[in-house]
């Protein structure tokens, strides 16, 4: 009764020690799965942050050339104005 009481002893130690070495193999599977996706969460942020830049250089260049199309749009306002002016002076006299 003994052999056999020590001999189901060592089976269940030897089966809690295998499990253990699974639970090691499992964690550190997950640690490396964890920084798989820290890495891969930082690449998508310096990504993210490279578009904002981008975005913002675009926006102030759309700025830029709407600031210069309103200019050229008053300034052909008065050339039509004078043109217009000079057109009713002509006619006028």
């Amino acid at each position: 009764m003994t052999i056999k009481l020590l001999g189901v002893t060592v089976l269940l130690s030897s089966m809690l020690c295998s499990g253990c070495a699974g639970i090691r193999q499992t964690a550190e599977q997950a640690q490396q799965a964890a920084q798989a996706a820290q890495s891969a969460a930082d690449a998508a942020r310096r990504e993210a942050e490279q578009a904002r830049q981008t975005a913002t250089a675009a926006q102030s260049t759309a700025n830029q050339a709407l600031s210069a199309a309103q200019a050229a749009q008053a300034c052909c306002d008065a050339t039509n104005q004078r043109l217009d002016r000079m057109f009713e002076q002509s006619q006028s006299k």
